[in-house]
């Protein structure tokens, strides 16, 4: 059995641990609130960028363009695969990186001529030690997206496929929707004209200038600078948003072991007392029985 010193000082280790654990989850709490915050003044001008796109195909939906994916009288596209893969720097948020590897590992499985862009320290190091060659790992952090950096990716992504190095191009991050995420996979380019083509309320009599085509070219970069912006953000949010469920539930463990420690110190520290007093009890009694037997020989003397 411990000692009351030993738990004392298991006590104070989980005391220390715990203040750890509340400092992350307030930090978390705090950058969380605070990409949102950035992600919500950028929304507006991608989803006027979305719709921009929408009117371009409601206005002439037999535009041809090498954004789109071939009809089906056209051979399927089994060329060479890039997948951006968004995880975080480091781990302690619960299971927030292994659900984006996972996902990354079911599309290198399914298409072996795969070429991997990596954004976060802990997705280099997973693919680094289990020797699965990376194409291009964006070393700056996953800390605070940019839409600097979101135009950096794209126009990666980009150079490869225009020059045909790439014939599809996905995205592996985790969506955040309120308070829930999931890992998904998007295909970024090329995409279904149809995505696009629903009815609305989006006039169609409108004239481009200089060409549907040359501005379609200028818009699609935005569209998908905007929409590596948006990944980076939700997944960042959503690293935020695991790692204050992973320091939560850090806390109430805490607080449960805290409790289990303090009933077992009561108990330890009881035995050890009545121990005490037990001890004291029996050298009084032997003081006392060997006073008598004194006494006594006194007498026959």
């Amino acid at each position: 059995m411990a000692s009351t010193k030993e738990i004392k000082n298991h006590i104070n280790s989980v005391r220390d641990t715990q203040k750890i654990t509340n400092a992350m989850y307030l930090i978390s709490s705090t950058k969380l609130t605070k990409a949102k915050r950035e992600w919500d003044h950028t929304r507006p001008f991608f989803q006027y960028t979305q719709k921009e796109i929408k009117r371009i195909f409601r206005t002439a939906p037999n535009l041809q363009s090498r954004y789109f994916y071939p009809s089906q009288d056209e051979p399927p596209l089994d060329g060479t695969y890039g997948c951006l893969v968004i995880t975080a720097d480091k781990g302690l948020a619960g299971s927030y990186n292994m659900n984006v590897i996972k996902e990354a590992e079911k599309l290198l499985n399914k298409h072996k001529d795969t070429k991997l862009f990596v954004v976060g320290e802990y997705g280099r190091r997973y693919f680094m030690k289990h020797h699965i060659p990376i194409e291009q790992s964006f070393l700056y952090t996953a800390q605070n997206p940019t839409m600097d950096r979101a135009r950096e990716i794209c126009s990666m992504l980009l150079d490869f496929y225009d020059q045909e190095k790439l014939e599809k191009i996905y995205v592996v991050y985790t969506d955040m929707s309120g308070i829930e995420q999931q890992a998904k996979v998007f295909r970024l380019l090329p995409f279904h004209r149809f995505e696009y083509m629903e009815e609305d309320d989006l006039a169609t009599d409108f004239e481009f200038n200089p060409s549907l085509q040359d501005v379609l070219e200028k818009l699609m970069p935005s569209y998908i600078a905007g929409f590596i912006y948006s990944a980076l953000v939700d997944s960042f949010c959503s690293e935020q948003n695991a790692r204050m469920s992973a320091m939560n539930s850090a806390n109430q463990n805490a607080e449960k072991i805290l409790a289990e420690l303090k009933v077992e110190y009561n108990r330890v520290r009881q035995a050890a007392i009545t121990q005490e007093i037990t001890e004291i009890s029996a050298g009084a009694k032997a003081q006392r029985d060997k006073r008598k037997k004194r006494e006594v020989q006194d007498e026959h003397r």
